[in-house]
């Protein structure tokens, strides 16, 4: 069987971001998702209404269920929604119901792209931080950044973040700017080891954050190196982006869904 990456994600019905965007994400990969639902949210392409997160002992059921059953070699989560949630994770790691050493990118969700809370962010933000240990790869906004580290200088922050027990620490610009390339910064163990420029694309996009840490752990799991697991990433996103569909094309603020299936 292909291997297999078991994401925690909320369900956002535009198809834009949360696990439609891990599924397709990792079959391009090469790889498998299997879904552990987290929460279902209530959204289109331009907006979060609200959402409902499942019961931390529904989504361990899943994930046991998926664990039980299938060979999985690397996990990713996003948006998790609750304290509960995290802390269900955080145990699943601690009791090595998660294999042991098994790749773990975290997708640290506070709010969607499009605005809107997806979570309480000052309870999560403390809750996440009994995860991080636990990261091998962590692949925060530059909102996010902030949040987790308390500081403002994102290479200081990537820095914190390894000192409090990630592995390594995907610093993205995207968020910071309007105009000028995109720089990314790789930490691993509080060194950076990979940097590298993206195009800045036209518009904004939906669900480009969830694309991108799912590649990556999908590439994880076929046995990359996290370096080119990035690489790899970095090229694929892009395709993607230059791709997306512009469901509101009339609306200069409308958000564009990345065309995954582009190389298909």
């Amino acid at each position: 069987m292909r291997p297999v990456v078991l994401c925690f994600s909320g369900l956002d019905p535009s198809g834009g971001a949360g696990l439609q965007a891990d599924i397709e994400a990792i079959g391009q990969s090469g790889a498998h998702a299997a879904i552990a639902c987290t929460a279902v949210t209530i959204q289109s392409s331009q907006q979060v209404f609200g959402f409902e997160a499942c019961a931390a002992s529904l989504v361990k059921d899943q994930a046991t269920a998926v664990l039980d059953d299938l060979p999985v070699s690397a996990i990713k989560s996003g948006m998790l929604g609750t304290t509960d949630n995290i802390a269900m994770l955080t145990h699943l790691f601690a009791e090595q119901i998660i294999a042991k050493g098994t790749p773990f990118v975290l997708d640290p969700v506070l709010v969607a792209n499009s605005g809107g809370s997806l979570g309480d962010e000052k309870t999560l933000v403390s809750a996440f931080k009994q995860l991080l240990p636990y990261a091998t790869l962590i692949t925060p906004n530059t909102h996010e950044l902030r949040a987790l580290s308390g500081e403002q200088d994102l290479h200081i922050a990537a820095k914190k973040l390894c000192s409090q027990g990630a592995d390594a620490v995907l610093v993205k610009t995207s968020h910071d700017f309007d105009s000028g390339d995109i720089e990314q910064y790789l930490y691993i163990q509080g060194e950076m080891v990979h940097q590298s420029t993206l195009p800045r694309l036209d518009g904004e996009f939906h669900g480009s954050g969830c694309s991108l840490a799912s590649f990556i752990a999908g590439r994880l799991a076929m046995g990359d190196t996290l370096i080119n697991a990035v690489k790899a990433a970095d090229s694929w996103i892009t395709q993607t982006l230059r791709a997306a569909d512009a469901p509101h094309p009339d609306n200069a603020k409308a958000q564009l869904i990345p065309n995954r299936f582009i190389n298909v």
